[in-house]
Order: C-alpha cells, then sequence, then structure tokens
C-alpha cells in the first residue's frame, strides 16, 4: 500500500485543515493510502524538516496543506533528495498564488478530489544558491510587502491586505543599478523591481506572466526599467488588464538560467514564493521536471 503524508499549517485558513484533518485523511485512506500527518508549529523550517523526513522514509506521496510559505518549506525539504516522493497540496493560505496556477480551488472537498484522482504531470521548479522556489522569485522594495503585512490583517481582509500595503509602498520605490545575464546575454542599467516566475500567478495576478509555463524548462523575466512614480503606476494598471507586456519600460524574457548583480553598492532584497530568500546577488537556475506533481486533469480558468 502506498503512504501518503499531510504536512498541514493547523492555524491555516481559520483552522479549517485542523478541523477537516480527519475528513482529509479519510479520504485519502479511501483512494489507497496510508495516510499520516504532521501538524507544523510557528519555529521556522518545521515544515521543510518534516518533509525532508517524510521523503528519507520513504512515503510515495507528500501533500502539503497550508498557504504558499507551507508549499515552499516543503519543496525545500524535498528537493536535494536523490529520490523525491509525489507532491501534492491543499491550498489554505491568503493568496495560494501556486494553486491557482494549477487550478486547484481553495476548498477541501475539491482540493482532495485532485489528490485522490491520483493524475500526475512533471513540473519544474527554481534552485537559487542553496534554496528553491516553485512559483516566484521578486525582488526590489516593492516585493518587501509580503513580509510587513500583518498576520491579523491578512486574516481580516484577505489579498486585499496585500493590495493595501503595495499601494501604500508605492511612493518608496527607488530604481537600483543592476547586471543581469540570462542565458548569455546581459542587461544592465536601473531597474524597479524584478519578477522570475515560473507560473502564471503572481501576488494574486494571473496576467503577468500570461505564457509561463511550469513545464517547459523556462523561467519568465518580467524587469521594470528605472520609470517616474505616474510611469510606474501606468504600468501597474496595465498589468491589472494584462496589457503591460509591450510597455518601452518593460522587459519580457524568458531563460533557464539567470544571474542577477547588485551594482554600486547597493543593496536589493530577494522573496522566494512570498518568504524571504536572503539579498542579492544570486544565480537562478530552472531545474527541469523536477517533481512529479498531482494536479487537476483538466485545468481551466474561470
Amino acid at each position: 500500500m502506498k503512504r501518503a503524508r499531510v504536512i498541514y499549517n493547523p492555524t491555516a485558513g481559520r483552522e479549517q485543515l485542523r478541523k477537516n484533518l480527519a475528513y482529509i485523511l479519510e479520504r485519502l485512506e479511501r483512494a489507497g493510502y496510508e495516510a499520516s500527518a504532521h501538524a507544523t508549529t510557528p519555529k521556522e523550517g518545521c515544515a521543510k524538516e518534516a518533509a525532508r523526513l517524510a521523503g528519507e522514509r520513504g512515503f510515495d506521496v507528500v501533500i502539503a496543506a497550508g498557504g504558499d510559505g507551507t508549499i515552499f518549506e516543503v519543496v525545500n525539504g524535498l528537493a536535494t533528495l536523490p529520490e523525491r516522493p509525489m507532491l501534492g497540496i491543499i491550498p489554505a493560505g491568503t493568496t495560494n498564488d501556486f494553486a491557482r496556477a494549477l487550478t486547484i480551488a481553495k476548498d477541501i472537498e475539491k482540493a482532495c478530489d485532485v489528490l485522490c484522482e491520483g493524475y500526475y504531470e512533471p513540473i519544474d521548479i527554481g534552485a537559487i544558491n542553496d534554496k528553491f522556489f516553485i512559483n516566484i522569485a521578486a525582488a526590489g522594495s516593492l516585493t518587501e510587502l509580503t513580509y510587513e503585512v500583518p498576520s491579523k490583517m491578512k486574516t481580516m481582509v484577505g489579498q486585499l491586505a496585500y493590495y493595501l500595503k503595495g499601494i501604500e509602498k508605492l511612493p518608496q520605490i527607488k530604481p537600483t543599478s543592476v547586471r543581469i545575464t540570462y542565458d548569455n546575454h546581459v542587461f544592465e542599467g536601473e531597474i524597479m523591481t524584478l519578477l522570475i516566475a515560473n507560473t502564471n500567478s503572481i501576488g494574486g495576478f494571473e496576467k503577468l506572466c500570461p505564457g509561463a509555463s511550469l513545464q517547459d524548462g523556462l523561467f519568465d523575466l518580467l524587469i521594470v526599467q528605472k520609470t517616474t512614480f505616474p510611469e510606474f503606476l501606468h504600468v501597474a494598471s496595465l498589468a491589472m488588464r494584462g496589457d503591460h507586456l509591450s510597455h518601452p519600460k518593460l522587459l519580457h524574457i524568458q531563460a533557464k538560467q539567470v544571474t542577477v548583480e547588485v551594482l554600486q553598492g547597493a543593496e536589493m532584497q530577494l522573496n522566494l514564493d512570498g518568504e524571504r530568500g536572503g539579498v542579492l546577488p544570486a544565480k537562478f537556475t530552472n531545474l527541469h521536471h523536477h517533481f512529479q506533481m498531482l494536479m487537476p486533469r483538466v485545468r481551466t480558468r474561470k
């Protein structure tokens, strides 16, 4: 019998995972798994360590149940193993970017339907130094808003909390001089922000990188060059509608490998799947088909 390990955040989704844990395990058992669970604690790296142990102990499937932060830790716990279990998710966070990219509903019953059907496909992830990301790497002042939104505010107003914090930070964004090397090409200049995307779903928006694919072995880079504050607002408004890719201040590039260096003694914070990723410089490498992922057989957007 195959074994499934659910690594879940008991506080996520107003404790819906904790309240429905028995149902989740029962669904997995009925689907033919010997199922067990691990509840994470606030200790940093808890989900990562639990995932690593599950992989080393030979579990066939590891399911990350929680928000994008829980998925990030589980991926980092499994990514370096020579033999990796299949990956599944039950989304229960504020934004659920990765689940949105896979069109997995924020509904426990429907998410369990995906897990129990057993359909899977290979997916890419990103590697940077000694860390990994599955959805997005971002750099620049705007990326720091993820850390600054209080948990209570996220619980009360959900994704709107990020938008409100983003509007507050927009006037503070300053350009930074960088050198970006991608697949033997070089860009050098001042930028406002940088996104290295593995999917089309970023910060709750699904039109920033509309052609991004989890399976093509390529990152989608979005580089916003130095702009005035009104220009930056214009680019942001175009991005809301998906009409931004032709803007002269925005570069859209696809590449397998990207190196970003910060010039003139400046510093840029790095964000990986919504979590702190240190500071640049950094080298990003696409690990093609690194995981097998349980996902809907047919992925349609509403």
